[in-house]
């Protein structure tokens, strides 16, 4: 698959943290949800200029603008509950090695088989699904989220900002009415991007490489805290760098975004060897993700074949995993059959984890036996209760079986614990409209389009609920007051377009 990513992708990472001065002026007014800033022990502090400049409340709105960005682009947002899943579990064991211990980190993966990953600030990690592919332990891709983390809990982007003088904000200020302006002319967006950043690039790149080693030994201490073996930094790091020769011209937007040095590896490689030796076993997860991603890659046929072969010459049980990713295959070409012998091989290798429970339904859902979909999504959920990608399944299947109070209790029950998930309002706004609650459909429709950043259709839809008039007193009282807040983010976005 070739590389896909929007006109403001590329520029809002070329610089792994001057990404994040894209919004680094975003409007303060917005009610993002807060996250405490992080302070590390022992680890560098912020000046009072940083602190005062680039504020962790500004970090937060700002990592959460440009994920909302994300997210309203279907064509690089990787949409897969499954690996989402297994990003942030894998983030959350890292968190646990965070010297601060109070960074919030939300982990989303990019549809992109280039090797790539970046940091956004208040803690928004993104991983190319190449990244996942190219790493060859479960240690080497925890090195590379690590190393990512480290930018976050150390506030990169904030002592940036605090060194910036005044003619650097003018491009600060060009790239932000760039990225604001992207939602509706992206071709425009884009050249004032490349435009605007030209002519400080050079200066942004020496000033990061510091902060690049600074990640380098916070994210080793981070993975060794958190129990991975150091080695998979280090050996990630040195493949890489090998491989340089390979591309000539066409290096792994990695190593344009981290520059490495061999001065970097071998001072990572020094701490390693200081190390005792830790073998550290892949987890069945990580081997079914990459079984998964791979059938995405191009061609697909080679995919097929390369984890069928893994797959029947399987000896342990994480190789075994290679059956999910034939399993997938098969369903997408429907081959119900084929799909089954996957699931049984894996099975009887005695794989034990939510994707499996997932796939399983999957193929019940391909066949239209819903009940059956439903029934096995409600008892893997509660077998594993932190795996959304099930709560998301069972909902659908309801819908899909025409349950709709069902559907409509469980995405309302959801949206208590997780309100900022656009899925699970889209699946509520279905239920409603199965049920005929036409002003209830839109308003949900509507927080939707809203959490994802795209205000102007979020306010059409209130509009339209707004219309409906078949809602009681409080529903109307609601859409009025919600389509108030969002005119007003709408016309504060405008302002803010407005600048140039």
């Amino acid at each position: 698959m070739p590389a896909v990513i929007p006109a403001i992708i590329p520029a809002a990472v070329a610089l792994c943290l001057g990404s994040m001065l894209l919004f680094s002026a975003y409007d303060q007014s917005h009610s993002f949800e807060l996250v405490a800033s992080a302070r590390a022990e022992g680890l560098p502090e912020l000046g009072e200029a940083a602190q005062s400049d680039f504020s962790p409340l500004m970090e937060r709105r700002i990592g959460y603008a440009l994920y909302q960005q994300m997210r309203a682009t279907p064509e690089a947002y990787l949409d897969d509950p499954d690996v989402e899943d297994y990003l942030n579990a894998l983030v959350r064991k890292l968190t646990r090695g965070v010297p601060s211990g109070n960074v919030d980190f939300t982990a989303f993966g990019v549809r992109d088989n280039s090797l790539n990953a970046f940091a956004w600030p208040g803690g928004y990690i993104g991983v190319n699904s190449g990244t996942v592919l190219a790493a060859q332990s479960e240690s080497e891709l925890a090195g590379v989220l690590s190393h990512e983390m480290a930018h976050v809990a150390q506030h990169h982007i904030a002592r940036m900002v605090s060194t910036q003088n005044r003619d650097s904000w003018v491009q600060i200020a060009t790239l932000i009415v760039a990225v604001l302006a992207a939602r509706s002319n992206p071709q425009a967006s884009q050249a004032a991007i490349m435009g605007g950043s030209a002519a400080g690039i050079q200066n942004q790149l020496n000033f990061t490489r510091d902060f690049e080693r600074e990640a380098d030994r916070v994210g080793f201490q981070i993975l060794e805290n958190s129990g991975f073996d150091v080695r998979g930094m280090v050996g990630f790091f040195e493949r890489l760098q090998k491989s340089v020769r390979l591309y000539e011209n066409n290096a792994p937007a990695y190593l344009l975004t981290h520059p490495l040095t061999t001065e970097r590896i071998s001072d990572m490689d020094n701490r390693a060897q200081q190390r005792p030796y830790k073998q550290v076993a892949d987890s069945i997860e990580f081997r079914l993700v990459r079984a998964k991603l791979a059938i995405d890659m191009e061609p697909r046929d080679v995919s097929m074949r390369t984890l069928e072969a893994t797959a029947r010459n399987a000896r342990t049980k994480v190789d075994a995993a290679a059956w999910i990713g034939v399993g997938y295959g098969r369903l997408r070409a429907r081959d119900v059959a084929g799909a089954n012998e996957a699931l049984t091989q894996l099975q009887r290798n005695g794989i034990n984890a939510s994707m499996v429970d997932h796939f399983a339904a999957e193929i019940q859902a391909a066949q239209g036996r819903w009940d059956d979909a439903i029934r096995m999504y409600q008892k893997s959920a509660q077998r594993f209760p932190a795996a959304h990608s099930l709560r998301y399944g069972l909902i659908d299947a309801q819908l899909q079986a025409h349950r709709a109070p069902d559907a409509l209790n469980g995405a309302t029950e959801q949206l208590k614990l997780y309100p900022r998930d656009d899925r699970l309002h889209e699946l509520q706004a279905r239920a409603y409209a199965q049920l005929g609650k036409i002003a209830s459909q839109h308003r949900a429709t509507a927080e939707a389009y809203a959490l994802r950043g795209q205000l102007h259709e979020a306010v059409e839809q209130m509009e339209y609920a707004q219309r409906a008039k078949d809602g009681d007193f409080y529903e109307s009282s609601r859409i009025d007051a919600r389509l108030r807040e969002l005119r007003q983010q709408l016309v504060d976005e405008r302002k803010q377009q407005g600048l140039n």
